[in-house]
C-alpha cells in the first residue's frame, strides 16, 4: 500500500461509510504572515472543536484564544487581551492577559481551560459568566500541593490538558516536573497521576507513579479511557492502561529523528512530538520538528506520514504529500477532518 492509497484507509476509519475521495488538505485560517485579524494569526498552537461546533485555537504570540465559526468563517477572541501578563482573574476572559497559552480544553459543562505555560498556571473561563480565574497553580513555578487546593499548588511550565470524563478530572501535562498532576473537577483537589518527577527514560510496562516520565508534553484519551502521552525529550508516544495504572510504549526509538514509515511504529525514529489526536483505530502525531504529522494504525502498528515533506516550509496545497509544514504543534480529529496547528507557518490547515 502506497502513502496515498494509506491516507484514504485512514480517512475511512475517521468517517466511516463515505466514497473514497483524494484527500486534500487546506488553510482554515492564516496568510503565512504572521498578525491579528479576522484572516491571521501569530503561531497558533492548541486547538479543540467545542461545544458549539467551532473551532477554538490558542493564538500564542498574540497571546489570545480566539474562535473561529466553520460556517461564516467569523473570527472572534474568547480569552486574553493581547498583553503578555498574568492578570484578569475575576473579571472578563477578554479583558484578561495571558502569558503563553499552549492548550485548551472544554469540559461537559462548556467551562474552558486554558495551559499558559510562562504564567505556570491553568485558567478557567466560566461557560455562563464568561469571568476568567485561576483554577490551578499559583503563578510561581515549582513544585508543592500535592493532596491540597490546586489554585495553591505549584506548576513548572504546564503545557497540555485533558478532560477525564470517567473520572471527573483534568489532567495537566506539568513538563518542568517531569509529572502528570491530575485535579478532581468537583473537589479542587490535586495529586500527582504519573511520573516520578525524575528525567530519565520511560520504562515499558511499569506503574506509573513509580515510572520516570522524560518530558511529558502532550495528551489525548480514546473512547475506552486510554490515555495517550507523547514525551517531547523522549522522542515517543506511550499508552496508560486505565485500569492497571500501567504504561506502555507504542511508537518512538526514543532517538531523535525521521524514520520508520511503513513499519513498526515501536521501532520508527520522531522527533519532539507535540500534538495528539484520536479516532477509532487511529492516533494522529504532530511531529513538530520533523515537520509533518503522521498516524499509527492501532490494530497493526504501522505508523505512516499523512501530511507534510518533512523538510520546513508553507504549502504548497492541496496535496497533502506535497505540502510543507513549519513545526506543526497540534492536531485535532473531528467528524472526518484533521485540524493541525501549522504554527511556523501561522496557519491553520485542516486534511479532509
Amino acid at each position: 500500500m502506497n502513502r496515498r492509497d494509506a491516507l484514504q484507509a485512514l480517512f475511512m476509519v475517521l468517517a466511516p461509510g463515505m466514497a473514497p475521495a483524494q484527500p486534500t488538505v487546506s488553510t482554515v485560517i492564516g496568510t503565512g504572515s504572521p498578525g491579528y485579524s479576522d484572516s491571521q494569526v501569530n503561531n497558533p498552537y492548541g486547538l479543540v472543536i467545542g461545544p458549539d461546533g467551532a473551532l477554538y485555537f490558542c493564538d500564542l504570540d498574540n497571546q489570545r484564544i480566539r474562535r473561529v465559526d466553520l460556517r461564516s468563517r467569523r473570527t472572534t477572541t474568547v480569552a486574553g487581551n493581547g498583553d503578555k501578563a498574568y492578570a484578569g482573574d475575576g473579571g472578563q476572559a477578554t479583558e484578561a492577559s495571558l502569558n503563553m497559552p499552549h492548550e485548551i480544553q472544554f469540559d461537559s459543562g462548556g467551562n474552558l481551560y486554558i495551559a499558559e505555560r510562562d504564567n505556570h498556571v491553568i485558567r478557567k473561563v466560566d461557560a455562563r459568566t464568561r469571568r476568567i480565574a485561576t483554577f490551578a497553580g499559583t503563578g510561581s513555578p515549582g513544585f508543592s500541593g500535592d493532596g491540597g487546593p490546586a489554585a495553591r499548588a505549584q506548576l513548572r511550565q504546564p503545557h497540555s490538558i485533558a478532560v477525564d470524563a470517567r473520572r471527573g478530572k483534568l489532567l495537566i501535562c506539568d513538563i518542568g516536573n517531569h509529572r502528570i498532576r491530575d485535579v478532581d473537577l468537583g473537589t479542587g483537589a490535586i495529586e500527582t497521576f504519573a511520573g516520578t518527577g525524575l528525567r530519565e527514560p520511560t520504562a515499558d510496562g511499569g506503574p506509573i507513579r513509580e515510572t520516570p516520565l522524560n518530558g511529558p508534553r502532550t495528551m489525548v484519551f480514546d473512547r475506552a479511557g486510554n490515555l495517550y502521552l507523547a514525551l517531547r525529550e523522549g522522542n515517543a508516544i506511550y499508552r496508560i492502561d486505565p485500569k492497571a495504572l500501567t504504561i506502555h510504549h507504542l511508537a518512538g526509538t526514543g532517538k531523535q529523528g525521521y524514520s520508520g514509515d511503513g513499519g513498526q511504529a515501536r521501532l520508527a525514529a520522531l522527533a519532539g512530538p507535540k500534538g495528539l489526536a484520536w479516532a477509532p483505530g487511529t492516533l494522529w502525531i504532530a511531529d513538530t520538528e520533523n515537520h509533518a504529522v503522521r498516524s499509527i494504525d492501532l490494530g497493526s502498528g504501522i505508523i505512516r506520514t499523512v501530511l507534510g515533506t518533512a523538510r520546513r516550509g508553507d504549502g504548497p496545497e492541496p496535496d497533502p504529500h506535497e505540502c510543507a509544514l513549519s513545526r506543526p504543534h497540534a492536531v485535532f480529529a473531528y467528524r472526518g477532518v484533521l485540524y493541525v496547528s501549522d504554527s511556523e507557518a501561522h496557519r491553520i490547515r485542516k486534511l479532509a
